[in-house]
């Protein structure tokens, strides 16, 4: 295949290659597409479903609940406890995608008539999921039905406790499963071995996807009860929101129902409904409506920060609450602890890269230290990820021998299966996860063995993920082509995010005005073409590699393409085209 630009070795190493090229075009009486059809199709789109991924809504993707195993189950049980006026708990995860969940099914439960509890683990004291012990109490408390939400599907040995207790519980979950299921009243998770086809075609669901598909089986079960017939039904498509954000920060892949979620989520998130994300957007400095990268960059780790840094359950507060007041505080906390776990990341970050030099042979990085924040080592893992183009693991050690890790894949490999295979062979206390992420517990004296059974796994699925260094382009456009007019029209085939990637354009040829580093790492430029369009860039953490370098030590007026995601900044007097650059190559 002919390279972009005649470009075969760019200045990060990589062919520029098409993202996709149209089986139609070998067609002599072929029209060339508009450009969003152009940008729907290259990403997976067919021509029979491209009017629904034009315009994403949730009845064009919304599947049947009850093609999910135990689905009918956990909505009869959990109407029944509407009904009955029995007492549920929920219990979520510490993160995002656990607190979306969490907050959805309790705002659902509010509207039906029932105040529903909450249980979000601590993730220092605790760990992740469900403990035996929690379980227990909650149902000593009164509670006579838990439902776990993004954890719970591996959890054996809690729910043994649950059941010997005579605790019902329910596990709404999307990580991975094995064979064996633990004891559950009913588990729902479209990632089970024994799930139907029409199920497992939702295995990308986030578990805030799910949660909002067991809404709304839980009200179409009331519906057929009569449950409605002197109260009025609840609006689930206003708890969208809340769904768009805990599919986005979960960097679950945009496509299908997802891509439904987001878009629509992303209409209720402007119409500030939800107080508590109302006063978040507020602490965020956002002027304008959020849009998808929001969801990810600005909302998401200020609500994952409580969980990280602070207290657990804030981000469920701030989502479930009806207060103004208390929203603007909590909102200012979480603000004020996403700080503070920016500079502990930033320091985890600078060991753990210093480390990484000693493992350059590895498939998967393992790294690990003691005193290291477990709050923290998730986005640590993300960072070694991204510098290195191979799956990482960091562990955070503690003075009793046991290690918290947190990792994070490449696409084209999955972690997750991976972790569950090391767990069965004795080398994990816990670990579970999905494709692109996984949280282990190890025994410290265990690391080496875990780091060779994943390289000795893995190693092959690595090479063949980072074998094809090719850029994907969607567009060359000339310097002055680069402007908001474009960009708005390709944000037509949004929304963009993992699995549904952001349109990347190459421009050029173009001279460098100026070049420097700002903030830690980052790479600035301004360039301009030949035809007078001047253009900032700014490569992301970029000082250090190679790109960086040679951009920094280029002479300036010498030629080059660049690519990357154009995006409106919008901060100045009126808008203006800026590229996140990714790669750049000699024009000349």
């Amino acid at each position: 295949m002919n390279a972009v630009l005649n470009v075969t070795q760019s200045l990060s190493g990589h062919s520029w290659q098409w993202r996709s090229t149209s089986a139609d075009a070998r067609d002599p009486g072929f029209q060339p597409d508009d450009l969003v059809t152009q940008l729907l199709l290259a990403r997976g789109a067919t021509r029979e479903t491209l009017e629904i991924n034009r315009d994403p809504t949730i009845r064009g993707f919304m599947p049947d609940p009850s093609v999910f195993q135990d689905m009918d189950k956990a909505a009869e049980r959990i109407s029944d406890a509407i009904a009955k006026q029995q007492k549920i708990t929920v219990f979520g995860d510490y993160d995002v995608d656990g607190a979306t969940s969490a907050a959805l099914l309790i705002r659902l439960l509010r509207d039906l008539g029932l105040e529903a509890g909450y249980y979000i683990p601590d993730r220092l004291m605790e760990g992740y999921g469900p403990s035996g012990e929690a379980l227990v109490k909650l149902g000593e408390q009164g509670s006579e039905l838990v439902v776990t939400v993004d954890c719970g599907a591996m959890a054996y040995d809690a729910l043994d406790m649950a059941n010997k207790a005579g605790v019902e519980v329910i596990v709404v979950d999307h990580h991975k499963c094995a064979a064996e299921l633990p004891k559950a009243m009913a588990l729902v998770n479209p990632n089970r071995l024994d799930e139907s086809d029409a199920g497992a075609e939702h295995g990308h669901l986030a578990a805030v996807g799910m949660a909002f598909l067991l809404g709304a089986a839980i009200v179409r079960t009331l519906r057929g009860r009569g449950y409605f017939e002197n109260r009025s039904e609840p609006k689930l498509l206003e708890l969208l929101d809340i769904v768009a954000l805990g599919t986005v920060a979960d960097v679950a892949q945009l496509r299908g129902l997802n891509r439904a979620f987001v878009a629509q989520g992303l209409k209720v998130l402007a119409g500030r409904q939800n107080i508590g994300l109302a006063a978040l957007i507020d602490v965020s400095r956002l002027k304008r409506a959020p849009i998808c990268s929001d969801l990810g960059f600005a909302l998401g780790p200020r609500i994952n920060a409580g969980g990280r840094v602070g207290k657990s359950d804030l981000g469920v507060r701030l989502l479930i609450t009806q207060d103004p007041d208390e929203a603007q505080d909590i909102a200012a906390q979480l603000s004020h602890l996403n700080e503070e776990r920016r500079a502990i990341e930033a320091y985890v970050l600078e060991e753990a890269e210093a480390m990484c030099a000693g493992q350059q042979n590895q498939a998967v990085a393992v790294i690990s230290s003691k005193g290291w924040h477990p709050g923290v080592i998730g986005i640590v893992a993300s960072r070694i990820k991204e510098k290195l183009n191979r799956p990482a693991i960091v562990i955070a050690e503690d003075e009793e021998g046991i290690g918290k890790g947190s990792g994070r894949s490449i696409s084209g490999v999955d972690l997750g299966a991976a972790i569950i295979a090391a767990k069965d062979s004795g080398l994990l206390v816990a670990g579970g996860g999905h494709a692109m992420a996984a949280g282990i517990t190890i025994e410290t004296s265990k690391i080496d063995s875990f780091a060779e059974f994943l390289n000795e796994r893995l190693s092959e699925t690595v090479g063949k993920a980072q074998s094809g260094k090719a850029l994907l382009l969607d567009a060359v456009l000339s310097p002055k082509g680069v402007n908001p007019l474009i960009i708005e029209a390709m944000d037509g085939a949004g929304p963009y995010g993992m699995g549904w990637p952001a349109p990347r354009i190459a421009t050029g040829p173009v001279r460098i005005i100026k070049c420097d580093i700002v903030g830690k790492d980052h790479v600035r430029m301004i360039v301009s073409g030949d035809d007078g369009g001047s253009i900032k860039t700014i490569a992301f953490r970029a000082a250090e590699t190679d790109l960086g370098q040679a951009l920094l030590s280029a002479p300036r007026g010498k030629k080059l393409w660049i690519a990357g995601r154009a995006k409106i900044d919008d901060w100045g007097s009126r808008p203006a085209a800026e590229i996140h650059l990714e790669d750049a190559a000699w024009a000349e």
